[in-house]
């Protein structure tokens, strides 16, 4: 790597990765989406600079539905989350294997995988395989994750949530398979571990995650309708986007944290920058899968997130993104685990402070009742001054409400001030073998 499309130099950072074994330039993959539908698109996409794509899913042909999407918006944000009725391909498996070979052929450092999703026979899930093996393709992606109109036929969330059917097609796929399979799991389970374990077992070489969340988007409040509507009727729906986020993120950690599963992932979820990006890296993910933000602002936000993650770890003094991967995850602990005498107290800078009582309200009606108005003068657009917020510290727990709900950057911070009290975590007491367990209210109790 010398130069990424916005002309960056990157000869000092290495962003390559190796997923399961299937190679690319950078961490930032296509996810399996409308996106990746069909051969012209994804060589734009690595005409501009991703580094690999996931194939829309192949399948049996199916009709689509229209309209397919819908989304929710806040403020002046749109598509802040996103759901779709959309099922996979719709254009026949003949093409796609056409379009899949000609593309691998013309880009053979990208990373190029195969989403696959069939009945649930072995000979039928052999068949589609040996078809893919065929295109020299870099890898197959098992869709165990779709949450509507597949998993109606037995196929996508209706696979990933049993982990015996997980384990199941995952030995027949790595029977036949002459290239490394990951499996994407659905985050619509109870424990996202159970399915992960039983890919391991069936020889899985990595995982995929998270697919969309089921989803009900809303109502048209004048026809009554669900949206997306079609005819006047709709359905549940996957959802996606940055609302989905730190979902993601939870379920990552709780792979990358388990000893059981011991897998590469591909991260999945909301990911719209290269902030984004670094988080999944540092909870564990290997590399990334966009979506939504591509159907958003398009192929080119490739070029923010080379350049924006080059510059991250050229600034940390690393040489290379693996260099980030699962830094964050021993910092994610059990909560019985936390430290129950660390203890921060809200901070008001008056200068700053725009008299906007936010902080006021959230905390007399939403919190604690911490915050009085009797402080120091603060100055109001209009020119004038009134008293400001006055932190009560006996009163404050710490919960950051008012800092997160504060308009003016840093304004209102968090200042630790640690409890005198002996309690180490819940966890701790139980391991000195306490007579009895502490009582909720028991450490708040004292420290007032």
């Amino acid at each position: 790597m010398s130069t990424a499309p916005n002309g960056l130099n990157t000869n000092d950072i290495d962003l390559s990765i190796d997923l399961g074994g299937i190679k690319s330039p950078n961490p930032f993959w296509l996810a399996s989406a409308p996106p990746t539908n069909m051969g012209s698109m994804v060589q734009r996409a690595f005409d501009a600079g991703w580094g690999g794509a996931v194939w829309k899913t192949l399948g049996s042909p199916i009709i689509n539905v229209s309209s397919r999407l819908s989304s929710i918006d806040y403020g002046t944000r749109r598509m802040l989350g996103l759901n779709n009725i959309e099922l996979i391909t719709d254009r026949p498996l003949e093409v796609n294997f056409k379009e899949i070979y000609e593309t691998k052929k013309k880009y053979p450092k990208n990373a190029v995988i195969v989403s696959l999703m069939v009945e649930n026979k072995r000979d039928i899930w052999h068949e589609i395989v040996k078809r893919t093996n065929d295109t020299g393709a870099d890898g197959i992606e098992l869709n165990f994750g779709c949450p509507h109109g597949m998993s109606e036929r037995g196929m996508g969330a209706a696979t990933g949530q049993v982990p015996e059917y997980c384990q199941m097609i995952t030995e027949w796929v790595k029977e036949v398979a002459s290239m490394p399979v990951l499996v994407k799991l659905t985050p619509n389970v109870t424990d996202i571990n159970q399915p992960a374990r039983a890919a391991k077992r069936a020889g899985a070489d990595g995982l995929s995650l998270i697919n969309t969340i089921n989803s009900l988007m809303g109502v048209n409040l004048d026809t009554w309708a669900p949206t997306p509507t079609v005819n006047g009727r709709s359905s549940h729906g996957g959802y996606c986007g940055p609302a989905v986020k730190p979902i993601a993120l939870h379920m990552l950690s709780s792979l990358a944290r388990d000893s059981q599963v011991g897998l590469p992932i591909s991260g999945i979820g909301g990911i719209e920058t290269w902030r984004d990006a670094v988080e999944f890296l540092l909870l564990g993910a290997t590399g990334l899968q966009v979506c939504t933000a591509v159907m958003h602002y398009g192929y080119r936000i490739i070029e923010d997130l080379v350049a924006g993650l080059s510059n991250y770890l050229r600034e940390k003094n690393l040489t290379s993104v693996k260099q980030l991967v699962g830094r964050a995850v021993p910092k994610v602990d059990d909560w019985g685990n936390l430290d129950l005498r660390y203890d921060v107290k809200a901070r008001v800078d008056h200068d700053k402070c725009i008299g906007c009582n936010l902080c006021h309200i959230a905390c007399e009606d939403g919190a604690h009742q911490a915050i009085t108005l009797d402080g120091p003068m603060v100055k109001l657009s209009n020119g004038t001054t009134r008293p400001g917020p006055n932190v009560i510290d006996k009163e404050c727990v710490g919960c950051n409400l008012c800092s997160l709900v504060c308009p003016v950057q840093g304004c209102i911070t968090m200042t630790r001030i640690d409890k005198a009290t002996e309690e180490l975590s819940w966890n701790e007491r139980a391991k000195r073998g306490s007579d009895e367990e502490p009582r909720p209210g028991a450490i708040y109790e004292r420290h007032h």
